[in-house]
C-alpha cells in the first residue's frame, strides 16, 4: 500500500509592507515642489546636493535641514508645519498610483496575503492619499506619528510586522529610496526596490526592478522562500 504525500504549500510572504510616496503613488515630485517653495521663502535654492535630506525623509528631518542650512530664526516646528501644509495642498489635488500598483495590491488581496502601508509621511498625508488609492487594500497603516523614530530607523517596519503578528523576516518590503531601504533591511525584511528618483544598487536580500509592473506574488515569494 502506497502512502500519499501531501504537496508542500508554496512559501508566500507573511505580509507585504509598502512604502507610500514614490513607491505606490507618484508623490515624490510633489514633495520636492513643496520643499522648493518653503526653501525659496527661506532664501535657499534646492539642488541635487539637498536630495539626501529631502527625498525619502520625514517632514521633521527636512525641516531641520532647511533650518540649519538657511540659519532661519523661526523654530524647526514652524518650518515643518509649512512643509506639511505645502505638501498636503499638492497631494489633495494630484495623487497618481504608480504603474502596476493597483494590480499588485489586487493580486495580494485575492491571495489573502496581508498588505500594510509603512510611510514616513504624516497621518494627514496618508489619509489624503488613501482617499484616492483606497484604504481597503491595507490591513493597517503606519505613519510618521506611529513610532518614536521613523525611517531610516527600523521601527516603522518592525511596528507593522508586530501589529500584523508576523516576524519581519517573513515579510517583503517594497521601497523606492535609500532611507526606506535601510529601514526595511535593518528590521529584517527582504526588499524589492523600485527606485523613483535616487538610484538603488542590488545587494543580498534586495531585488531592484524598474517598475511595480515587474512585481508579482511569485517574485515576492522567491525572496522569502530563500530564507526557509
Amino acid at each position: 500500500m502506497h502512502s500519499r504525500t501531501t504537496p508542500a504549500r508554496p512559501v508566500r510572504p507573511a505580509a507585504v509592507l509598502f512604502d507610500m510616496d514614490g513607491t505606490l503613488v507618484d508623490t515624490e515630485h510633489l514633495w520636492w515642489r513643496a520643499v522648493t517653495e518653503v526653501a525659496d521663502r527661506l532664501g535657499h535654492r534646492l539642488t541635487d546636493t539637498d536630495l539626501p535630506e529631502v527625498l525619502g525623509r520625514p517632514v521633521a528631518h527636512t525641516a531641520g535641514h532647511l533650518h540649519r542650512i538657511t540659519g532661519e530664526a523661526a523654530p524647526e516646528d514652524r518650518i515643518a508645519r509649512e512643509l506639511d501644509d505645502a505638501f498636503a495642498a499638492r497631494v489633495a489635488g494630484d495623487v497618481t498610483p504608480r504603474p502596476g500598483a493597483l494590480r499588485l495590491l489586487a493580486e495580494l488581496q485575492d491571495a489573502a496575503v496581508p498588505a500594510a502601508l509603512v510611510t514616513a509621511s504624516p497621518r494627514r498625508i496618508v489619509d489624503l492619499v488613501l482617499l484616492t488609492l483606497g484604504a481597503d487594500w491595507f490591513a493597517l497603516t503606519v505613519a510618521a506619528e506611529d513610532t518614536v523614530r521613523t525611517k531610516p530607523d527600523p521601527a516603522p517596519y518592525r511596528t507593522a510586522a508586530a501589529r500584523l503578528g508576523v516576524p519581519p523576516e517573513a515579510c517583503v518590503a517594497v521601497e523606492d529610496s535609500p532611507p526606506g531601504l535601510a529601514s526595511a533591511r535593518a528590521a529584517g525584511c527582504q526588499v524589492v526596490a523600485v527606485p523613483s528618483t535616487v538610484p538603488i544598487a542590488a545587494e543580498p536580500g534586495v531585488v531592484v526592478v524598474g517598475s511595480l509592473e515587474a512585481v508579482d506574488l511569485a517574485l515576492l515569494s522567491t525572496l522569502v522562500a530563500a530564507r526557509v
